[in-house]
């Protein structure tokens, strides 16, 4: 039953990440401005979100994985930033249903796995590293 619990929570993690990116696109898109400002502003945001993720934030991928209070930083720059653009581009309640759901969410994951940071099981290590030497192999 922990296995399913720990299962919502990171597919609901994985929907609030998706969230971020279409939020921050749907912002750059709908801006007011001339279309090649909302063009690049479309293009842009998500790429620099997904900048800081890839970085910072993203479990077993990160550069430079946070934690602590770095960690609750992130994610409250991260998931506010996604919230902020679903209540500009959209209305503000969708920002505001959209940071309840990351908070929810973020106490889920510090319930079922201790911490913020997704972990993966031995197993799902084991499969990662057989993927990144092929990966490696091609």
């Amino acid at each position: 039953m922990r296995r399913a619990a720990t299962d919502v929570v990171l597919l609901v993690m994985f929907l609030l990440e998706l969230g971020v990116i279409a939020g921050a696109a749907w912002w750059g898109f709908t801006l007011p401005a001339g279309p090649l400002t909302r063009a690049a502003a479309g293009v842009l945001a998500p790429a620099v979100f997904i900048a800081m993720w890839a970085l910072f934030g993203a479990a077993a991928d990160a550069r430079f994985p946070l934690t602590g209070g770095w960690r609750v930083a992130l994610e409250c720059v991260w998931f506010g930033g996604g919230a902020i653009a679903w209540a500009v581009a959209w209305h503000p309640l969708a920002g505001i249903a959209f940071a309840g759901v990351w908070a929810v969410n973020a106490l889920a994951r510090v319930l079922t796995q201790g911490t913020l940071t997704v972990r993966m099981s031995p197993r799902e290590k084991a499969i990662a590293r057989e993927l990144d030497r092929e990966d490696e192999g091609r």
